[in-house]
């Protein structure tokens, strides 16, 4: 197979949407949104991470945003554990993809023309990282407090 490499035009800087990265986990956040109706702690959790991710995002010059691949997943457990312990493993995916995209990626767009780099993807490279890892541990969440209240009762 052949690869074209995007080339920078000028030094402008083109934007991706990376599929893996930010659109199926998207969607996947708007249903369990609708299907769990967790709107309003969606929202809630989904800003709290948002905050975290903006406040953790790097600029990397030729590279892009960089944030630590822990800190979201860390955010997620601690806000999803405190606003809802019966859905916390809908709620941390929800937050911790949606907040990461729009705290690392979304709200930083501003600052990704400046870096030099050919070319910048939403939910890309780290990104996508902070959400599989931010997955993962939405399973043990769910897993860990379902079995802990199936011992209680």
């Amino acid at each position: 197979m052949h690869y074209q490499v995007p080339v920078s035009v000028h030094g402008s800087t083109i934007i991706a949407v990376n599929v893996g990265g930010a659109v199926i986990p998207g969607f996947m956040s708007l249903y369990l949104l609708w299907y769990y109706n967790l709107w309003l702690k969606g929202a809630i959790a989904t800003i709290g991470v948002a905050a975290v991710c903006y406040s953790l995002a790097t600029p990397v010059p030729g590279l892009g945003i960089a944030i630590p691949v822990f800190g979201p997943a860390i955010a997620t457990a601690i806000i999803a554990l405190l606003l809802d312990r019966k859905y916390v493993a809908p709620l941390a995916y929800i937050a911790g993809a949606l907040g990461t995209l729009i705290g690392a990626d979304l709200l930083n767009l501003d600052k990704v023309a400046g870096l030099g780099a050919p070319i910048a993807s939403i939910g890309g490279a780290g990104t996508f990282d902070g959400i599989f890892v931010t997955s993962i541990v939405a399973v043990l969440l769910g897993s860990l407090t379902t079995r802990h209240a199936a011992q209680a009762a």
